[in-house]
């Protein structure tokens, strides 16, 4: 049986544990196209997540987006291009509500090794065009707001 994302979620619940985490979406350039990377947790999860987690003491929104991303999806060289939003919502498990922050980076980068040793992340490349629909559907809203810039914003002619 296939875990679906409903509503119940994004539904806050009274005197739960609270977190901050933040992640986003990469992507790259590459002949007048963008190409966008996703992140499986275990290769026999056939559903893609964006890279993101939670914030540690001391350390800022951003920082923590750039060592997610570094961790589960392996890049290194990011360039931050904007804000995509926040986002709320139950963890997996549902013991806790998270507001979730997400960014959107460009890398040069074309390979990638995810450094988190307690989880096996495997990051694959997907032109715009060709996007998968993602595990979470806060984190599906924030791939469309990324394409909607990259579409206006990066000269993809």
């Amino acid at each position: 049986m296939s875990l679906v994302i409903d509503e119940s979620w994004y539904q806050r619940p009274t005197n739960i544990q609270t977190n901050e985490s933040a992640g986003g979406v990469v992507f790259r350039r590459a002949t007048r196209q963008a190409y966008i990377a996703l992140v499986l947790e275990g290769r026999k999860h056939r559903a893609y997540i964006l890279p993101k987690g939670r914030l540690e003491p001391g350390e800022t929104i951003e920082a923590t987006a750039r060592r997610e991303i570094s961790e589960e999806a392996g890049f290194t060289k990011l360039k931050l291009c904007c804000k995509l939003g926040v986002r709320e919502r139950l963890n997996l498990h549902k013991k806790a509500w998270k507001t979730i922050h997400y960014f959107l980076f460009e890398t040069p980068q074309l390979a990638s090794k995810p450094t988190d040793t307690q989880h096996d992340y495997h990051v694959d490349w997907f032109a715009i065009s060709d996007l998968p629909v993602l595990f979470w559907p806060e984190q599906q809203e924030m791939l469309t707001l990324a394409v909607d810039w990259l579409q206006n914003h990066a000269d993809l002619r």
